[in-house]
């Protein structure tokens, strides 16, 4: 069943014969993984190189700068790494030089052969076209929750991102699983309640408030604030950056506990902190942290906003 998971990979992608192909592992990813990536890759003819470097520590930081520089001479880089790579410089230069990202922090064999990677992609690209369209030219997006919620963004002169999975041009990236509409917003004022999971923490049995000012986290309240504080203060004040708001699309993701699954649960709001320098953000911290919102309301320039899936 993993091999077939493996086979989406390299259709989502496009892989061809001829094409080079870089895998990134680490230590800690599930060595079965690496190897149905490889043996994917190799039936289909290409030339295939798997590279395994030590974990990093948090979501953002960079790789070795030798796995950087193999990065930027790939056609093709899948990287089912502990932490993500999306958010780190090697990544954006990659991507400059023509690689085609598959980012895949995290993901496990039962990930790869069910819930959010079992979706149909092409179904979810024409999800993320139909809505974007909709969220085009919008300047203020509200979200509220009973939980607590209550946060603006100001979104002039900010563009919507779509992750659907499919990534066939040179310098296109994406998560597998996938399904997300995202964006950096120039400003984000007011309280949000992260009720689903949180990078590092899983799912949440105690919800994080978050209050921000000028789109930065000025309070953290719950119980696992000082875990989080303590991983924030050793980044820097970057690291409490609004860098991105989401909106998930994926039917078939589930809240598991790993956010690159959790981001893409349909209907969900997902809130960043840190690094928004790879989708047009402004910031560059090294540490990318998302926390997944349950059940919200969203209101586009005041007017509510429902959608289908």
């Amino acid at each position: 069943m993993i091999d077939k998971g493996a086979s989406k990979v390299m259709e989502c992608f496009g892989v061809k014969r001829g094409e080079n192909v870089l895998i990134v592992v680490d230590t800690a990813t599930p060595v079965a993984i690496g190897r149905s990536l490889f043996k994917a890759a190799l039936d289909l003819g290409c030339e295939v190189i798997l590279m395994t470097i030590l974990p990093r520590t948090r979501h953002g930081e960079e790789p070795p700068a030798a796995v950087a520089e193999a990065m930027k001479s790939a056609d093709v880089v899948l990287a089912p790494t502990t932490y993500s790579l999306t958010h780190t410089q090697a990544k954006i230069n990659a991507c400059k030089a023509g690689a085609r990202v598959a980012s895949m922090p995290g993901i496990t064999e039962e990930m790869m052969t069910s819930g959010g990677m079992t979706a149909d992609y092409n179904n979810i690209r024409d999800t993320a076209i139909r809505l974007s369209m909709r969220l085009e030219n919008i300047r203020e997006v509200r979200v509220t929750t009973e939980s607590g919620t209550d946060i603006v963004f100001n979104l002039e002169g900010c563009r919507w991102m779509m992750d659907t999975g499919l990534c066939h041009e040179p310098g296109c990236s994406a998560n597998l699983p996938a399904g997300e509409l995202y964006i950096a917003p120039k400003d984000a004022n007011g309280i949000f309640v992260v009720d689903g999971s949180m990078s590092g923490f899983g799912v949440l049995d105690s919800p994080l408030e978050f209050t921000v000012r000028n789109r930065y986290v000025v309070g953290i309240k719950g119980k696992h604030a000082d875990k989080l504080n303590s991983i924030l203060n050793r980044v820097g004040e970057k690291a409490r950056n609004i860098a991105e708001l989401g909106i998930g699309i994926n039917p078939e993701a589930r809240l598991i506990g790993n956010v690159l699954e959790d981001e893409k649960v349909g209907g969900t709001v997902h809130i960043a902190l840190g690094d928004n320098s790879s989708f047009g953000g402004d910031v560059i911290a090294g540490i990318h942290l998302d926390g997944i919102i349950k059940k919200p309301s969203i209101f586009l320039d005041e007017e509510k906003f429902i959608f289908e899936l």
